[in-house]
């Protein structure tokens, strides 16, 4: 399964559709350059004391489980507000509910093991348009 196919199913089954799902708010941890992109999420959880979360989750090998604690250990409480207002949850059902998405997104973003370099939003922009419209 591609990253496509995984945020694919998250507009799907998350939250209340497109713009307002899991998917969404996921995406937008990876690709905001403001903290960092995926890169600076992967710093903040090695900060705080989640450096082998991280590691597995951009390794070829199986993701450990994060829970929704742990993640709020790593995002600030103003970030949660934010996404919870966004789709209309609670806090703690935005950290359930990334505790259970975040480790396969950025396992996807990751499959080579690296994480990859300079622009996700246009690396993944890219992917799109070569699985709509062929290269």
């Amino acid at each position: 399964m591609g990253l496509f196919d995984v945020v694919s199913g998250a507009l799907n089954n998350g939250g209340q559709g497109g713009e307002n799902s899991l998917a969404h708010i996921a995406m937008q941890l990876v690709t905001d350059p403001k903290h960092g992109g995926l890169q600076g999420l992967l710093q903040s959880m090695q900060t705080n004391g989640l450096e082998k979360h991280a590691a597995s989750w951009v390794g070829t090998g199986a993701n450990l489980p994060i829970s929704a604690d742990q993640i709020r250990s790593f995002l600030s409480s103003g970030q949660l507000q934010q996404f919870a207002k966004q789709l209309g949850l609670s806090e703690s059902d935005v950290a359930g509910g990334l505790a259970k998405f975040l480790p396969d997104v950025i396992d996807k973003l990751t499959p080579d093991g690296k994480v990859p370099q300079g622009d996700l939003l246009a690396q993944g922009l890219g992917l799109l348009k070569g699985k709509f419209f062929g290269n």
